[in-house]
């Protein structure tokens, strides 16, 4: 079946951008017809690049090409003025993770998009792994029965570069917060996705090891309680050497677990615990392995956008909603927000009762952040 021409537009041309324009190009009728940085020399050589029609730094410009839709990889606290911006325009928009640093201004996103008849996506391409549908099967089928426990752990390396080469990484007011907001809100996401909604979390986090260079936290622990009564764990940290991947298990109230197992960072996860009666399966790694550079790990996530951006482009045409709504991203915000408060207030704090990031925003410089 033959469509009429999406025409899609990039804004913010940095490492994840090229991801985006190669999954979009892996679509039938879609054309990626202009790109935005606020940099115009890099939106310039982007756009030479990637064989795109127009580069820019201005944002009236880039919806002059007519776009039907926009995906959004700037730093996190530029969402939300350029979703608001799209949904003026009554243009679609796909968001890279986290929707916003500030659940009321991701609220504030999801409200003007709904209000415009636009559609809100928000990228958690890890939903998209087998491994991690094969979970969410045995959810919906009864195999796993009522989810009561859930972990996930977040091992992961991260080098000084990492952070003093991108300036905005590394602080409150640019990247939001640490290892919890960059990293773990994937595997957050899964949680919530298996688990449901978070009655109440408590956390404690610290930089033990990025201090010199950064104000955010780079390790984190946090204690959940969800509204069904399930429990949850996250252990998170940028803080190894050499990282050890990530995992997320789900135990059922019968006792059986399943899990997925990320590891090297960047490839396919699999099922490295299927503890299902008579379906036993336990593979954990046999060697460590050695940490891959951003570059390498971005590039192992290309097939992974490429599918959710199918979905997303499937969800415009067909007038419904994407795999992972607005919703879905403020869901797992709120409770992010509620994990940094509680780092900082000392005890339990709710989701629902938590609507912004600001009062958090110094929960480890208050402390001795070394």
């Amino acid at each position: 079946m033959t469509h009429p021409r999406l025409r899609i537009g990039i804004i913010g041309c940095g490492a994840i951008a090229g991801n985006h324009v190669t999954a979009y190009r892996a679509q039938p009728d879609v054309d990626v017809v202009a790109c935005l940085d606020a940099d115009a020399g890099r939106a310039t050589t982007f756009a030479t690049d990637h064989g795109i029609a127009t580069g820019t730094a201005d944002l009236e410009e880039l919806f002059a090409a007519g776009l039907d839709a926009v995906s959004v990889c700037t730093p996190h606290p530029t969402h939300e003025a350029l979703v608001l911006a799209a949904a003026a325009h009554g243009v679609h928009v796909l968001c890279e993770k986290p929707l916003a640093v500030d659940a009321a201004a991701a609220e504030r996103m999801v409200t003007a998009c709904r209000a415009a008849g636009v559609r809100l996506g928000a990228v958690f391409q890890r939903r998209w792994w087998p491994a991690a549908r094969r979970i969410r099967d045995a959810l919906d089928d009864g195999t796993l029965g009522t989810p009561v426990l859930g972990r996930v752990e977040v091992l992961l390396h991260r080098d000084a570069a990492y952070y003093t080469a991108t300036p905005w990484r590394g602080t409150w007011a640019t990247d939001g917060g640490g290892v919890l907001i960059s990293q773990a809100i994937h595997y957050l996401d899964l949680l919530q996705w298996y688990l449901g909604d978070v009655a109440w979390v408590m956390a404690a986090a610290d930089t033990y090891r990025h201090g010199e260079y950064i104000e955010v936290e780079d390790t984190l622990v946090a204690t959940l309680r969800f509204t069904s009564g399930a429990v949850g764990q996250i252990v998170a940290t940028t803080a190894m050497t050499p990282g050890l991947g990530e995992r997320v298990t789900v135990t059922g109230a019968g006792g059986a677990t399943v899990g997925l197992l990320e590891y090297p960072e960047g490839t396919p996860a699999i099922n490295d615990v299927w503890a299902v009666p008579g379906a036993e399966q336990l593979d954990p790694p046999t060697a460590v392995q050695p940490d891959v550079d951003l570059a390498t790990i971005n590039a192992a996530l290309v097939p992974f956008h490429t599918v959710q951006i199918a979905d997303f482009v499937e969800a415009i045409r067909e007038g419904r909603d994407p795999g992972v709504t607005g919703e879905d991203a403020l869901r797992s915000l709120r409770t992010l927000t509620a994990i940094y408060a509680s780092v900082r207030s000392g005890r339990p704090e709710r989701p629902d009762a938590v609507s912004s990031l600001d009062a958090a925003s110094t929960a480890v410089a208050e402390r001795a952040v070394r």
